[in-house]
């Protein structure tokens, strides 16, 4: 008898584990940025959230550094199921998506409050699209204030012609286009490597950026010009969300949204130690000349007006809540 009973017993455990195995679902979440970069992390700990909250249930492992699908890749791959949830440069979707380019918009959201009411404007038109595409939005965060990094003064925008730009996006390759510049299209991934070999030799973007891409081995100059703040959005596969159950979706998107308020403090709290360290290791840290300055708010009338053009209505209503704001 007692050898029955122990047998049955061990088959009990052994059912009840596999039915654990098989309760737990496991994502895959392709992302572009180096493991130390705040958004890495952020994510990190975003799904160690969902793990817990969900007790288990639910499993994401972060593929950072575009280790798994290259950037250009991984709204695609989300989007046909080949990976269940994403992260990615919102104006990384503009060519496709026209009003994903709002936060690229130089000049007119230029410090975290302003940035954050953007987004409440433009959250709800952004997700419908995704929305329309099959996925659905979770959360999004906040690079730094963008600025300029050259090799030589730039006290006007002329000063920028000839420059080998790096562009990522429909709005910084047209920057490069009314300044002159040579627009190179080059990942964040990809950035080390072209300031190395010389493939570009100036960008704007965060102080995170320049960090990550230990841009004094290349570059000396940054001008603080805070152009925009653009925001990284974190996106699922609607099919791999209708097979969790209400509670795990419920522990989902609860972490999403603790996420994203975390993920908007490391970011303000970044940008303070970017320009510290990068001055340390002998960068020129400054604010542009007036000159400079009234150079690129030309730039950005032009651009605005271009965008909402582009943008049709809903690019004119998401600006006109935001200035309502």
């Amino acid at each position: 008898m007692r050898k029955h009973l122990a047998t049955a017993l061990a088959t009990l455990f052994g059912l009840a584990a596999a039915g654990a195995v098989q309760a737990q679902t496991k994502w895959d979440l392709p992302a572009g940025y180096p493991p130390a970069n705040f958004h890495s992390k952020n994510l990190v700990d975003f799904a160690d959230d969902v793990k817990n909250a969900s007790g288990g249930k639910l499993v994401i492992t972060v593929h950072a550094g575009a280790s798994l699908f290259k950037v250009p890749e991984i709204k695609r791959a989300v989007q046909t199921g080949q990976a269940q949830i994403g992260e990615l440069l919102m104006s990384n979707m503009e060519n496709e998506i026209p009003i994903a380019g709002i936060d690229t918009v130089p000049f007119l959201a230029t410090s975290y409050a302003d940035a954050k009411k953007l987004w409440a404007a433009a959250r709800p038109r952004v997700a419908k699209v995704l929305e329309g595409q099959g996925m659905t939005l979770l959360y999004a965060v906040p690079w730094p204030p963008q600025g300029i990094y050259a090799k030589k003064d730039l006290n006007t925008v002329e000063d920028m012609k000839g420059l080998k730009f790096r562009a990522y996006n429909p709005a910084t390759s047209r920057i490069a286009e009314l300044v002159g510049a040579q627009p190179v299209t080059i990942q964040a991934a990809e950035l080390a490597q072209a300031l190395s070999t010389g493939v570009v030799n100036s960008f704007i973007s965060s102080g995170s950026t320049g960090y990550d891409s230990k841009v004094w081995e290349s570059l000396t100059h940054f001008y603080d010009t805070q152009a925009w703040l653009p925001n990284n959005i974190i996106f699922a596969n609607n099919d791999a969300l209708k097979k969790l159950d209400e509670a795990t979706r419920k522990a989902l998107f609860d972490a999403a949204a603790r996420a994203e308020d975390r993920g908007r403090k490391a970011s303000e709290d970044a940008t303070g130690f970017y320009y510290k360290e990068l001055a340390a290791k002998g960068m020129k840290i400054q604010p542009p000349s007036p000159a400079l300055a009234a150079g690129f708010k030309k730039i950005g009338d032009q651009l605005t007006a271009e965008w909402i053009k582009k943008a049709g209505a809903d690019g004119q209503a998401i600006v006109d809540a935001y200035k309502k704001m």
